[in-house]
């Protein structure tokens, strides 16, 4: 053939690393992002951080000690005396799921169980003590063995970014188009289907096995399908996929009948689920215990509630002017590393400040929507949604959620996660909702006023939120007063 010269317009997936940075900070609590900051500091002389701002008669922002449980929650020990029952309540969609991981074994908690079927309890404690490395840099001493195109290493890298302390992979493909469209245009290239099925697929190959799973399922599923092929391993696999939900309820006789098992061939399959580990990045946590500080504090300003950032957690850095001003006169020095460096810096700065701005439009916006909270307290919570928030603010929901995890404020009523002024509603008898957190508020002063001889039942409890206009079904206040941990009316009774 005669060689010919054609030319060809394709369009090529670039995540800048300005972009992955962003991303990274703005799902990062106020500790690790001073952590993320000082490592910055140590690496990049042209960084430097300016001394930290006062004002006079400022408060000090009251600190939260926060513990690891065996559950693997914390437990938050608030300064304030009034704190008290503001943060017992406050369940949520990823609450909901951890609840569930903890249903498959009644015997042990899921911290409990160990990391992979080759290894045990005390292999898993000995590995938490040696090592320091974080499981993001796990993840990318891995990449280095990737065998792949260009754009699927890209898309790994930022993947390994969304992946959160669980090992589950936080971030969806519409996610990155939204946001690669609000940083280049409309013009920007799209993460097609095949390009994200195979980053995705990637990243479900390292170790941890199960890490980048997206669902619960799909995290044991992964799990499984690494071991050994046997009868039992084939049957927890088929419980995982198709039966998961009836697993979780419990409704072992519909497994048995869909799957035509016996009692022994279920009892094994279930044995191998409970050999897996619902958090496969556990091992690369820390559990040592932390304090929080706030980084939204409450205030009322001219008879309404505003959210203004917390300044002892703004690091004020700046670039070193010196070293610019070098680089700034000298032409030869655009291209030296030091040039690298200082566009660093300046990417740095620019996205803590993003970060930050971020912060407080979703916190205020919160604060908006709640300020019948901040004034008569859980009974007179909104239903509220991240997307309800994503649309006033023109951002994605899944951005809602980064912002909002790992993020507290500090108000006169205690410290809470922003998460915690998220629920869903239920129908009132005038056409509005009330919300769950506002339910439970209620049962909760009803059964505290109750008479101990005649305490109320269930179907009572539903009659008088209905009375108030609450229209709520009995088998939702019996799962509301669990969630409060208030026993069933035969244990109240006296």
């Amino acid at each position: 053939m005669k060689p010919t010269l054609q030319l060809k317009l394709s369009q090529h997936l670039a995540l800048t690393p300005q972009l992955q940075q962003s991303i990274r900070l703005l799902q990062l609590s106020s500790l690790e992002l001073q952590q993320e900051i000082n490592q910055m500091l140590a690496d990049n002389p042209l960084l430097e951080m300016t001394e930290p701002l006062t004002e006079d008669g400022e408060d000090a922002a009251p600190l939260t000690k926060k513990t690891t449980s065996e559950e693997g929650d914390f437990a938050e020990v608030k300064t304030s005396d009034d704190v008290g029952a503001e943060s017992e309540s406050g369940a949520t969609s990823e609450s909901a799921q951890e609840s569930a991981e903890f249903e498959l074994d009644e015997r042990a908690s899921a911290e409990e169980w160990p990391s992979s079927p080759e290894t045990g309890d005390d292999d898993e404690q000995t590995f938490q003590q040696a090592t320091s490395v974080s499981l993001r840099d796990h993840l990318l001493d891995q990449v280095a063995l990737v065998r792949a195109d260009e754009d699927v290493i890209t898309l790994l890298k930022m993947l390994i970014e969304a992946v959160d302390e669980r090992g589950m992979l936080a971030i969806s493909r519409d996610e990155i188009n939204f946001m690669l469209a609000e940083s280049s245009g409309n013009l920007a290239p799209q993460v097609s289907i095949p390009l994200w099925e195979a980053a995705v697929a990637q990243l479900q190959t390292f170790d941890p096995t199960g890490v980048g799973a997206r669902t619960l399922p799909e995290c044991i599923a992964l799990q499984l399908r690494a071991m050994p092929e046997t009868v039992a391993q084939v049957d927890a696999l088929s419980i995982v996929t198709d039966f998961f939900d009836s697993l979780l309820a419990k409704d072992t006789l519909r497994i048995k009948r869909a799957l035509q098992m016996e009692d022994e061939d279920y009892r094994a399959a279930i044995t191998l689920i409970q050999k897996t580990t619902p958090k496969p990045g556990s091992p690369f946590a820390d559990d040592v215990a932390t304090f929080v500080t706030p980084d939204v504090i409450i205030r009322k300003s001219r008879r309404r509630w505003v959210a203004q950032l917390n300044p002892s957690t703004m690091p004020k850095l700046r670039v070193n002017s010196i070293y610019a001003s070098i680089l700034a006169s000298n032409k030869a020095g655009r291209t030296t590393p030091m040039s690298a460096q200082l566009q660093e810096a300046r990417w740095l700065i620019k996205n803590v400040e993003q970060r930050f701005a971020t912060i407080q439009r979703v916190s205020q916006a919160i604060v908006d929507r709640q300020q019948a909270f901040f004034d008569h307290g859980d009974i007179a919570m909104r239903p509220l949604t991240l997307r309800e928030i994503a649309d006033e603010l023109s951002l994605h929901e899944s951005t809602i959620s980064r912002v909002t995890s790992s993020k507290f404020m500090s108000s006169p009523r205690g410290v809470f996660e922003l998460k915690y002024f998220f629920g869903s509603g239920v129908a009132t008898d005038v056409g509005g909702s009330a919300s769950s957190t506002a339910i439970k508020a209620m049962i909760k002063q009803m059964v505290a006023a109750e008479d101990c001889k005649k305490p109320m039942t269930d179907s009572t409890l539903a009659e008088l939120l209905g009375a108030q206009g609450v229209l709520v079904a009995r088998r939702t206040v019996a799962k509301y007063r669990e969630m409060l941990g208030i026993a069933p009316v035969s244990e109240r009774r006296i």
